[in-house]
């Protein structure tokens, strides 16, 4: 049976420090992300499964259906996984929203996914037929248990959003678990997938059916890792997170999006286990990732060729693969670590890693995408063709669709439940985590109603305003961001951390917190060898970035004057020393070293914006990390 009184949320721990809200109590209605949810809504959602039908990865169902496949399959072997995070973000988006519209749409791809599923509950378009490798014949590279794993997350997603569908998805996805649970339990095949994601669809299944069975598989998934169950390969076991156990790992390493996805379900098995020894774990492995492995940006992986963490203060800038990714499952382990132990640091980091990869990833139309995310480029890119299919890292400009499309399908999923990370309740109060307009109506575990709307022009402002609209006795808790040095609650000092205030509150109260958003500098650790020197500039949560566009001239070579930094209403201002072109022929100086650099340099005053809007304006070059420099002696 499924607990209709559970939240709509993506994750619903039995127990944690803090309990998620669903989409339908807190709504986000105003501001940034209202304008993100409401273009994923309408352009993202529909870009995705236009182009998983042109590019045959959803008619691959059809034809395993018919009984015609490998003849005419098309895309990588994890194809599949593509069309259950689209129904994953279709059905939050009809929970969100209601559309009858995506209703219909949800029911018809439902359709043809069951059709393909086998008598057993074996449901993969890649592997098990004639002609095709055996099932569970290539758990390194094959994806089959990944591409169940996602397939569970859609079905959690229905069946929180809409308990008593009868479109047969959740069926679907406990007949494949069970299949799971057969082929890889204690006394079966000793397994895992080599890319992590099954563990995180177990769990969250287990929670919505109350099967403990499921949450137990996914447990000892968990536990094989690390010890070298899967082959040898030549990134080595760490690239799939097999050469240490989890319980020993000091720091994420490996594929990043895979390393975020093992460390956020193991969080939820720690949870439901209550095993304080893997949580203690995990919540190191975040601190070492954080501190040593983590740019700017909340982005993370370092290597273009295994897409991976790279060693310690490992953080190149041209070269950042960041993948998107990769951003949103560090948000979903953090966001497990925060409802687990109620500490405003995971928080800090989501916000960092929603405005400044997540929002960066996705082109104002909402139909083209970044999949990795440099934090320099050094070549101004050429526009897609809107029907084009490029390579995974190719491009330097949003592209309309992958070869690998594993992002596209991961921020529509993503955008769709922002407003789950919004807020959190406990047992006598409610927090707020994310900063967006919106309206907050909860019930207590005491029984008190909690209803309140926040107005907020987040980040362009940092005022944040909390007005009750009903009455009663509650903690009311507001992050106070890291960075946010001078932040006020009702003009007095606050944070970092959560300003609170419990008391009997009336209808028409209200609460003002002030966040400092005057752009500020920030240096790197100096163990960061690839941008030692340099300084970036940020405002609020955002981290800005120079655009060639603005400069008038590319970015290599433009150093920051120091001194020159200024805020003209919300814009963002700075002067350039920049290398002087008219010069002379590039071909005078052949040899770009000497003992003493002499260069002519004129000055230039640049707007800086904020990283998540570059390449929206057309091709560029752009940086986030900006060399020192001075302006040139007016005499």
């Amino acid at each position: 049976m499924i607990d209709t009184t559970t939240p709509v949320a993506t994750v619903v721990p039995s127990h944690g420090a803090l309990a998620p809200l669903g989409l339908d109590e807190f709504r986000i209605d105003g501001g940034l992300w209202a304008q993100r949810q409401a273009v994923n809504g309408s352009a993202t959602i529909a870009h995705v499964g236009d182009r998983l039908e042109s590019e045959g990865w959803l008619p691959n169902f059809d034809l395993a259906a018919g009984g015609r496949l490998p003849e005419g399959r098309r895309g990588r072997e994890f194809a599949d996984s593509e069309v259950y995070k689209y129904l994953e973000a279709l059905a939050w988006e009809i929970g969100r929203t209601g559309s009858e519209a995506l209703e219909r749409t949800f029911r018809a791809a439902v359709a043809r996914v069951g059709a393909a599923q086998e008598a057993d509950g074996y449901l993969d378009t890649a592997f098990g037929r004639p002609g095709q490798g055996e099932r569970w014949s290539a758990l390194e590279w094959g994806h089959e248990l990944y591409c169940l794993g996602h397939l569970m997350q859609a079905a959690v997603a229905r069946a929180r959003t809409r308990p008593e569908a009868d479109d047969g998805l959740l069926q679907i996805a406990t007949r494949a678990a069970d299949l799971v649970v057969r082929e890889f339990g204690p006394d079966a095949r000793n397994g895992v997938c080599g890319h992590p994601e099954i563990e995180l669809g177990l769990v969250e299944l287990g929670r919505v059916t109350g099967d403990q069975r499921y949450v137990d598989q996914a447990a000892l998934f968990v536990e094989r890792r690390g010890h070298g169950t899967l082959g040898e390969i030549e990134f080595g076991r760490e690239y799939f997170q097999d050469a240490v156990p989890v319980r020993e790992t000091e720091v994420l390493h490996g594929h990043a999006v895979r390393a975020n996805y093992l460390a956020a379900a193991a969080v939820d098995v720690a949870v439901e286990r209550e095993d304080a020894e893997l949580l203690a774990a995990l919540r190191r492995q975040w601190d070492r990732t954080i501190a040593r492995r983590t740019y700017i940006t909340g982005g993370q992986g370092a290597h273009h060729q295994d897409e991976a963490f790279g060693a310690d203060w490992e953080l190149p800038s041209d070269r950042a693969y960041s993948e998107t990714c990769a951003g949103v499952a560090s948000v979903m382990f953090a966001w497990r670590l925060l409802l687990a132990t109620g500490e405003a640091r995971y928080a800090d980091l989501i916000e960092r890693t929603l405005f400044n990869v997540v929002a960066t990833a996705v082109a104002d139309d909402g139909r083209a995408f970044f999949y990795s995310n440099p934090l320099h480029q050094r070549v101004e890119g050429a526009p897609a063709d809107p029907g084009a299919t490029v390579g995974r890292a190719s491009t330097s400009l949003r592209a309309p669709w992958f070869s690998v499309s594993c992002c596209p399908t991961n921020i529509a999923r993503t955008i769709a439940t922002l407003g789950a990370y919004a807020a959190t309740r406990s047992e006598d109060g409610v927090q707020l985590h994310q900063y967006a307009a919106g309206r907050l109506t909860c019930t207590l575990a005491s029984g008190a109603r909690v209803a309140l709307t926040v107005s907020a022009d987040y980040p362009t402002s940092g005022e944040v305003r909390v007005r009750i609209d009903e009455g009663g006795e509650f903690e009311l808790a507001l992050r106070v961001p890291a960075w946010a040095h001078e932040a006020t609650l009702d003009g007095e000092p606050a944070g970092p951390g959560y300003a609170r205030i419990r008391r009997r509150w009336r209808p028409g109260d209200e609460v003002v917190l002030s966040l400092p958003v005057a752009p500020r500098v920030v240096r790197p650790d100096p163990r960061i060898d690839a941008v030692r020197g340099c300084v970036a500039v940020e405002r609020g949560p955002e981290v800005l970035a120079l655009e060639s566009i603005d400069l008038g001239a590319p970015v290599d070579g433009a150093a920051l004057v120091p001194g020159s930094l200024r805020a003209e209403g919300d814009a963002v201002f700075a002067d350039f020393a920049v290398l002087d072109d008219a010069r002379g022929d590039a071909d005078a100086d052949p040899w770009p070293y000497a003992e003493t650099a002499e260069h002519s340099v004129i000055v230039r005053s640049a707007r800086l914006v904020p990283y998540r809007t570059w390449g929206n304006r057309g091709p560029a070059t752009m940086r986030v990390w900006l060399p020192l420099g001075e302006a040139p002696d007016s005499n």
